[in-house]
């Protein structure tokens, strides 16, 4: 099973600029043309937050527009630049909860790993945040008594990452029970994953692989000095293709560019020799 990661989007509406300087909507349309074209092609895409820039009508509007293009299912979770209600509104098969629902916690079945979207906005806050009615939701759904392998997916990381003005706004309340619960389960969660760094980074958590994914669009700057300045660098716009490999019992995650690059050329001439 092939899961292609998309997150970050940060659609503006009328296809506004992101920071006057990024072009979000023609990244994303980059994003659904390279997943329609893989070989072999995903069989979904999940959206870990940001969907949006500023969380209206608008902007989903575009996204959905986009996102008519996709052939290949998706689902989506909030981050810190979304809102709920629009985006639910917009996308109530990508975001399929009940409508006595308040957060975006919800299960998809059907393939041979089980993806668990959870909802880590704090409504007008940059930072994560974990209700106690998700963790307790969450505790519940990994609790069935089922063997299946699962794969949690979320918008704000657990963890600080270095980079000083994104530590701060990462998740927050709950981290430390969700660091309990999964500890539980470790045995059965393959590997969570999370966008809003911009940047990809892979630990190892609570015992299990913690992965963040890079953006569609722009990337934050790397920079690990405690003083650096909040800034984005213009880096390839790139996905995750998280790989779930029965055989071995693990999940593969590749980095993989949206732009394209020239190649690829053969290692070896026709007749099975090395090129040199």
């Amino acid at each position: 099973m092939i899961i292609a990661q998309l997150t970050d989007l940060h659609i503006g509406a009328g296809r506004r600029l992101a920071y006057r300087k990024v072009d979000t909507a023609g990244a994303l349309e980059k994003a659904v043309e390279r997943v329609n074209h893989m070989v072999p092609r995903p069989d979904i895409v999940l959206f870990s937050g940001d969907i949006g820039d500023l969380g209206v009508d608008a902007e989903y509007g575009l996204v959905a527009e986009i996102l008519s293009a996709l052939e290949v299912p998706y689902f989506m979770v909030p981050g810190n630049h979304d809102q709920r209600m629009p985006m639910r509104k917009a996308f109530p098969a990508a975001t399929p909860i009940g409508s006595d629902q308040t957060y975006v916690n919800y299960v998809i079945e059907g393939y041979p790993i089980r993806l668990i979207g959870i909802d880590t906005l704090d409504e007008g806050r940059p930072e994560g945040k974990l209700a106690p009615e998700t963790l307790d939701w969450l505790e519940k759904a990994l609790s069935d008594g089922s063997e299946k392998p699962c794969l949690l997916f979320m918008h704000h990381p657990p963890i600080t990452v270095g980079i000083t003005h994104m530590d701060v706004q990462n998740l927050g309340d709950g981290a430390a029970r969700l660091a309990r619960i999964v500890e539980a389960h470790k045995d059965r969660i393959k590997a969570i994953i999370c966008g809003h760094v911009h940047r990809p980074i892979h630990t190892v958590w609570a015992g299990v692989p913690l992965i963040v994914g890079p953006s569609v669009a722009h990337q934050v700057a790397l920079d690990l000095d405690p003083a650096g300045p909040s800034a984005f660098v213009m880096e390839p716009p790139a996905m995750h293709l998280h790989v779930w490999d029965p055989a071995q019992g693990c999940l593969l995650t590749h980095l993989a560019y949206i732009e394209r690059y020239d190649g690829p050329y053969p290692f070896f001439d026709a007749n099975g020799k090395l090129i040199v």
